[in-house]
């Protein structure tokens, strides 16, 4: 079905926004830590227009699924719990939302740990804010997005994804403080470009141990003293705690350290050295990597011009992320994958994200 079925006509408000790749700075957001993401060229659409019958009325062409409920009614679990999460919160600040029509779409490798999810909400509340008028900025809307998330898709995450969604681009970093919502963009390494390759593990992150570690961290601070890993600056603090929450605060405490440097303008050698080392860290202290991460993010590190390969997103599958000399870009991405494959699992198969590919 396309927006011309769906809506009958031309939708009378549109938005896009993009996914996000981490380059460093992973599961320190919801301890009050430093991001440095960037967005992905690869976006999702939302159209939407006024309902005529009081109900609303979702569907997503990426799944071929259709969601409706009354207007006072609520959406099953889902895309539409996402879509619904952020007109409930509009509504909330006394925006006068009324029953909709939404179509969605994409082009991001969904469960490939490029957040999806907050490129919906992000898009919604674009989509919502050009058709209402209503007068609300970009960070703002990405707070408005993670309270969707935790509130009606309940999962308990942190502000970077829809901070990077909302604010980011895809030839720049955006340096996030997690606490104060400070941001500024930062140029990528002189010379340097992203690869990005699905391993074509699907990950949830509902389903997954984030939650978990998010509980391990906050048992972390509290037996610290502290209100959030991000006041611990000296690693050796750590080293007192009982495990598991001493390999956890270590990779917090690390990667927030490792961005701290990575915006002081560090040349690509040094930001690859920090990418492989966020990489263990994830792996050994943090135990979200899987074997098809750590093959992929090796098979990367082995091409020539590849300056560091880690895993990106929350873990448990989904992606890597290589910086690598612009110049070999296209040939590491692509021999990378080729290696991936040939000794992946029986059905598994990678998909190459960034550079695009083209059709």
């Amino acid at each position: 079905m396309n927006t011309e079925t769906f809506f009958g006509g031309a939708p009378e408000a549109s938005a896009s926004a993009p996914g996000r790749v981490n380059l460093l700075g992973e599961h320190t957001d919801y301890n009050d830590g430093y991001m440095l993401p960037v967005a992905t060229p690869q976006r999702t659409e939302v159209a939407l227009s006024r309902s005529n019958d009081g109900h609303f009325h979702f569907y997503s062409a990426t799944l071929d699924s259709n969601v409706s409920f009354a207007a006072d009614g609520s959406a099953p679990a889902g895309f539409g719990s996402y879509i619904e999460g952020c007109i409930r919160l509009v509504q909330a600040r006394g925006i006068d939302v009324p029953p909709l029509r939404v179509f969605c779409q994409t082009n991001l490798a969904v469960g490939s740990g490029l957040s999806s999810s907050a490129a919906l909400e992000i898009a919604t509340l674009r989509a919502l804010r050009n058709l209402l008028g209503f007068d609300l900025d970009d960070v703002v809307l990405a707070q408005i997005a993670q309270r969707a998330e935790i509130e009606y898709a309940h999962v308990n995450c942190g502000i970077m994804d829809q901070m990077a969604s909302s604010l980011a681009d895809p030839d720049t970093m955006l340096f996030i403080d997690a606490r104060t919502l400070e941001h500024r963009l930062v140029p990528l390494p002189a010379g340097t470009s992203l690869i990005v390759i699905d391993t074509g593990v699907a990950r949830k992150l509902a389903d997954s141990k984030y939650n978990e570690r998010r509980s391990e961290c906050q048992e972390a601070a509290r037996l610290l003293g502290v209100k959030a890993l991000r006041d611990v600056t000296d690693i050796a603090t750590v080293e007192a705690l009982p495990e598991p929450m001493r390999r956890r605060a270590r990779h917090v405490v690390s990667d927030d350290l490792r961005v701290t440097e990575a915006v002081q303008g560090i040349d690509g050698e040094r930001f690859g050295e920090l990418m492989n080392e966020c990489h263990y860290s994830l792996r050994d202290d943090y135990e979200v990597s899987i074997p098809a991460l750590d093959a992929l993010a090796q098979f990367l590190r082995d091409q020539e011009g590849v300056l560091g390969a880690r895993m990106t997103g929350g873990g448990f599958g989904g992606a890597c992320v290589a910086l690598c000399r612009t110049q070999f870009a296209e040939q590491a991405a692509r021999a990378a994958l080729a290696a991936y494959d040939k000794n992946a699992s029986d059905g598994v198969r990678g998909r190459l994200l960034i550079p695009v590919p083209q059709d």
